[in-house]
């Protein structure tokens, strides 16, 4: 049988025909509810091969990389299950990541194929050079409601493709580092798709609001509802969240995927107005760890469900999960952020850290239970390589020839404790070596976030590795140099209280701080060291 990750739709469209696939909002109505566009799954499949249609009409071929530069939605979906259809390889580039580094990614990745909106379509010839390998373009309107209508005749079935067939290329974020295109194969998305389902009981029917775009990609596979919110995918941390928790309770909403960040605001603008989701089923949230205040939040903001938080990355996902449940039962020890146990199939070992790559299993030291040390990876849902990047395979992958496969480096420190769970304790390039030991971040900021003007803080290295200053920045706004070494004699006060933050003694404060787009939640703490190189630091004894 085919393995091709499309199937599904077209499996849903002849299960549940009159269920509704997706919602796109296109304004409010009279009453003040809002006016939401509605597909079926018959009505979804329908349109996906218009689409369909139309990427063979432009000379979309078989195995064609194509850049999808479509709004999220309807165009989104029905254009990337079109190309999966067509056994063609859809490329997505997060639309944050700057247009330098999209411009990279586009030379890099070298689509032969651009499925894109007026805009982008305008932009592939002023920077022509980065679209030289476009052949074939296939432009679509700009609306997140955008339909090419019914199609021509029977819908053609998706083309049979192997388990190990590329299925599509979608880039990281670049939180630490140049962005890089994951190879996807259908069968890592076939995986995916029945971990998901089994790890969180989703059942067909259930509704989902995905905050992050691209994991609406999901649904048509689980059987789900894609309510589409109202959230500018370049910008979220500006989403509105009234509008977020008005489409919740008017759509019944089970299932929602949002970073940390967004929830924050989401669980904020409740509890000021005293507001529970009741419809919510399950919230996953992910993109950096949860905190332990939304950890105990969400028992109050979700009635009916719970607070789930998936580990992994866009290289492996998921690995692990906590529910809140588990968190408030885990949450005595101060050495990392529980991230749950390995889910079935997901292999993880924790090896001493190194900076070069490790070809072999064998040239790796694994460390015991407790111990920090370098994360690595091994399941069904871990893809093999970076698209065009040997370099970065060399560094992140390790191949393990008892096993026939190869090992993931997250590029993330943690511990396995006794009972197999995982804890994570931070990004492996934002480690703080001084002369004396190495400080990792997530131990060493969770001893300052109960401070309520030190919520969001990153521990930076001044100085080379090996000999580094630990300081620690807060995001906060002081009020002149008084306030500013008033809160550092505070947060010291802090440090000093546990061994993981002893030696931190000099204090920066910005007022906001560089995050990843995607997520708005992953610290750009190595751009906060380059700062607070030059920036005006404060010394408490």
């Amino acid at each position: 049988m085919s393995a091709n990750i499309a199937r599904h739709l077209d499996a849903m469209a002849l299960a549940q025909p009159r269920s509704a696939a997706i919602k796109v909002p296109r304004g409010r109505t009279p009453s003040g509810e809002i006016d939401y566009l509605a597909l079926t799954f018959a009505e979804l499949a329908a349109e996906v091969g218009a689409w369909q249609a139309r990427l063979s009409d432009r000379g979309v071929r078989r195995g064609d990389r194509a850049l999808v530069a479509v709004r999220p939605g309807l165009p989104l979906i029905a254009s990337a299950f079109a190309l999966f259809k067509l056994g063609a390889v859809p490329v997505v580039i997060d639309p944050g990541m700057g247009l330098r580094a999209a411009l990279a990614a586009v030379a890099r990745t070298r689509p032969r194929a651009l499925v894109g909106i007026p805009l982008v379509q305008a932009a592939s010839r002023i920077f022509a050079k980065s679209f030289r390998s476009v052949e074939a373009r296939v432009p679509v309107p700009g609306s997140l409601t955008a339909r090419l209508g019914a199609g021509r005749g029977p819908i053609p079935p998706a083309a049979d493709c192997a388990p190990t067939d590329r299925a599509a290329i979608l880039f990281t974020s670049g939180s630490t580092g140049m962005p890089k295109g994951v190879a996807y194969e259908h069968g890592m998305f076939e995986a995916q798709v029945r971990m998901i389902q089994a790890a969180y009981g989703i059942a067909p029917g259930e509704v989902d609001l995905p905050l992050l775009p691209i994991f609406a990609l999901f649904n048509p596979a689980l059987g789900m509802t894609s309510v589409i919110p109202e959230i500018d995918p370049r910008r979220p941390a500006a989403a509105d969240p009234a509008k977020i928790v008005k489409a919740i309770r008017q759509e019944g909403v089970t299932n929602s995927f949002g970073s940390p960040t967004l929830w924050r605001i989401v669980a904020d603008h409740c509890r000021a107005r005293r507001l529970t989701l009741p419809s919510l089923r399950r919230v996953l949230c992910a993109g950096a760890p949860v905190p332990a205040a939304l950890w105990e939040e969400s028992r109050a903001l979700l009635p009916n469900g719970r607070l789930h938080s998936p580990y992994g990355a866009t290289e492996a996902l998921p690995l692990t999960s906590l529910s809140s449940d588990e968190f408030l039962g885990a949450r005595a020890s101060a050495a990392g952020a529980p991230v749950g146990r390995p889910l079935p199939g997901i292999r993880v070992k924790i090896i001493a850290i190194e900076e070069g790559p490790l070809p072999t299993l064998d040239l790796a030291r694994e460390l015991p239970a407790g111990e920090i040390g370098e994360i690595i990876v091994q399941g069904a849902v871990v893809t093999r390589e970076y698209d065009g990047l040997p370099e970065a395979n060399a560094a992140a992958k390790i191949a393990d020839p008892a096993a026939g496969g190869y090992w993931h480096r997250m590029g993330d420190c943690g511990f396995l404790d006794p009972a197999g769970a995982l804890w994570f304790c931070g990004r492996k390039v934002e480690r703080v070596r001084t002369a004396a030991a190495t400080l990792h971040t997530e131990p060493c900021e969770r001893v300052f976030r109960g401070h309520p003007r030190a919520a969001r803080c990153a521990l930076v290295g001044l100085g080379p590795p090996g000999s580094q200053r630990p300081a620690l920045v807060a995001e906060a706004a002081v009020r002149g140099q008084a306030d500013a070494r008033a809160l550092a004699g505070e947060l010291r006060a802090l440090a000093r209280q546990n061994p993981a933050s002893a030696a931190i003694d000099r204090f920066y404060f910005k007022p906001r701080f560089p995050v990843d787009v995607r997520h708005n939640a992953k610290i750009h703490r190595l751009a906060l060291a380059r700062w607070a190189a030059r920036a005006r630091g404060y010394d408490a004894p």
